[in-house]
This record gives structure tokens, C-alpha cells and sequence, in this order.
């Protein structure tokens, strides 16, 4: 079983930064893939950032020059540093893991954090 824990959200004013942590623990594994992902009430989740194994990074246009996906300094972690945030970049982010292959690939999920974003 694979454990997702974010951490890192909060309130802060427009034109700030944020930086978001997530770390996947559980059994012995290898992520080919880590996501950040978005959702906003009423609305479904959306990729905002994913970094895959070799190293390569995909963004969601709204974060595209704003946002940084990067490995953390532990196996299976990785950190969304965002700058420069707008009202319209809250909501609840929430990491996500890719593992295994063929019929044993799943994605894991955490519980998200929440991100408000305020005068």
C-alpha cells in the first residue's frame, strides 16, 4: 500500500509564493510519474504540474511560468514551489504518485491541501 502526504498549503496574498511538499511512503516501489494536481468546488481535479522518472516535466498552461516541479531530496517526494499566485490559483492541490506497469500500474492519491490565495 502507497501513503500520499501533502503539506505546504495555506492563505497567502496575491503576487506571493507558496511551496507544496508531498512524500509517498508505503512498500518498496518506484515512482514513474509525480503529479500536482488542482480542484476548486464544483469543478473536477485538474493537472496543474507532473515530473516523470527520467527527469521530464509537463505544466498546465495557467502555471506554465509560474510554477515549478521539482524531485525532493528523498526517494518518491516532490516539491510545487508557485510564485507569483492569483486568486484563481486556490483550491485544494493534491499530489499524486504513478507506479507499477501493465496490469499492476495504479496511481495513488493523497488527501490534498488547501491553498487560498487573498487579499
Amino acid at each position: 500500500q502507497v501513503e500520499v502526504v501533502e503539506s505546504g498549503g495555506g492563505l497567502v496574498q496575491p503576487g506571493e509564493s507558496l511551496k507544496l511538499s508531498c512524500a509517498a511512503s508505503g512498500r518498496d516501489f518506484d515512482a514513474s510519474v509525480m503529479g500536482w494536481y488542482r480542484q476548486t468546488q464544483g469543478e473536477q481535479r485538474e493537472l496543474v504540474a507532473q515530473m516523470f522518472s527520467d527527469g521530464k516535466t509537463d505544466y498546465a498552461d495557467h502555471g506554465k511560468d509560474r510554477f515549478g516541479i521539482a524531485r525532493g531530496n528523498a526517494k518518491n517526494t516532490t516539491t510545487l514551489q508557485m510564485n507569483s499566485l492569483k486568486p484563481e490559483d486556490g483550491g485544494v492541490y493534491y499530489c499524486t504518485l504513478d507506479t507499477g506497469a501493465g496490469p499492476l500500474a495504479f496511481r495513488a492519491w493523497g488527501r490534498g491541501t488547501q491553498v487560498t490565495v487573498s487579499p
